[in-house]
């Protein structure tokens, strides 16, 4: 059994929010990491970002060119690996025209991935799915969604969400087919916060830098379940060692769902008077819903407006021996984080 000192991580995704975090965890526990980035002009600005998060690289980590559209370099980076951790997923702006712009990159880049790391006899990989991936496609209900729930591809869902399911099938089933020795786990986030090191972060932090515009008179009654991205990292780095992890899912979630309007208030408590623009009412859903008829950005909440998607986390608390921090903490540490570096548009109400 080799120690972390000389083994290899591969980290695909090493300039995304979580792939630096996953980076910076592999780093602080003693292991190799190569990085695949799209180009290899990221690596000045992911080396500084990691810095940023305390992690020092130096030597140990490398960067090799790699697209999940192609096959070429996917050899050369699992090469030597014993662990690939799987992050990287192609991430929309907006619903595109053709589902299949979204469906075909996320379940044949998954798929060239664990191709790559069968082929070169990696021990195990971890596959960042999503949340998107369990709770769709069903009523939500009083009971908590599990890792034994899969969204229904089939159902009305955006495309997205319908991305994430089958790419996590697909890597599933290419596993049960022909992954030979190569072991697999997946972890499922929630919407992903905590702090942020740059301007290049997650869309989940899109959420918080809308609250503090100035633009909203109050909240939309959504709910939704978030983690902390230092968490989900370290998460990822559990389901790659942990003797039980191989073959299992896992949801990465502070807890369960929270309101937007608690978020809020969190946010407001924690900032006081830097969250000044930060809205602490409610809004009623007959009141959003007439705005989405001027605004459309609006009209893809109206949907989940009032609709409570509980989620538990009781598998990678009991079965890898995971604690995060608590929703409020996740949120906090992104408020300060943007707050800290500048990169909110705060309107001054008066």
């Amino acid at each position: 059994m080799s120690s972390a000192s000389t083994d290899t991580v591969l980290v695909t995704g090493g300039s995304g929010f979580l792939g630096g975090r996953v980076i910076a965890q592999a780093l602080t526990e003693g292991y190799r990491v190569r990085t695949t980035v799209r180009s290899l002009g990221r690596e000045v600005q992911v080396r500084e970002d990691l810095k940023a998060m305390g992690a020092d690289a130096g030597e140990r980590l490398t960067f090799v060119a790699a697209d999940l559209t192609a096959d070429d370099g996917w050899a050369g980076a699992v090469a030597g690996c014993r662990y690939v951790l799987h992050t990287a997923s192609p991430f929309p702006g907006g619903e595109p025209d053709n589902e299949d712009d979204l469906i075909i990159p996320a379940r044949e880049g998954t798929l060239r991935v664990l191709r790559a790391a069968r082929d070169a006899g990696v021990e195990r990989a971890v596959v960042t799915s999503s949340f998107a991936a369990v709770g769709y496609g069903r009523p939500a209900s009083e009971r908590a969604f599990t890792e034994d729930d899969w969204t229904d591809p089939d159902s009305d869902i955006p495309a997205y969400i319908k991305s994430k399911a089958l790419a996590e099938r697909a890597a599933w089933d290419f596993i049960q087919r022909e992954g030979n020795t190569l072991q697999l786990a997946t972890v499922a986030p929630v919407g992903i916060f905590g702090p942020v090191v740059g301007a290049d972060h997650s869309s989940s932090i899109n959420m918080i830098t809308g609250l503090f515009s100035g633009a909203m008179p109050g909240t939309p009654r959504l709910y939704f379940a978030v983690v902390d991205v230092r968490d989900a990292a370290e998460l990822h780095l559990k389901a790659m060692t942990h003797p039980q992890a191989a073959g299992e899912r896992f949801i990465a979630a502070a807890g369960d769902a929270v309101s937007m309007h608690q978020i809020a208030l969190a946010i407001r408590d924690r900032l006081g008077d830097a969250a000044s623009t930060v809205p602490a009412s409610e809004l009623p859903d007959e009141t959003v819903r007439k705005a989405a008829e001027a605004n459309s950005a609006l009209k893809g909440m109206l949907p989940n407006l009032g609709k409570i998607r509980h989620v538990s986390n009781d598998k990678a608390r009991t079965v890898l021996g995971w604690n995060p921090r608590s929703s409020n903490e996740a949120v906090e540490a992104t408020a300060e984080s943007l707050l800290k570096l500048g990169l909110l548009d705060i309107t001054d109400p008066q």
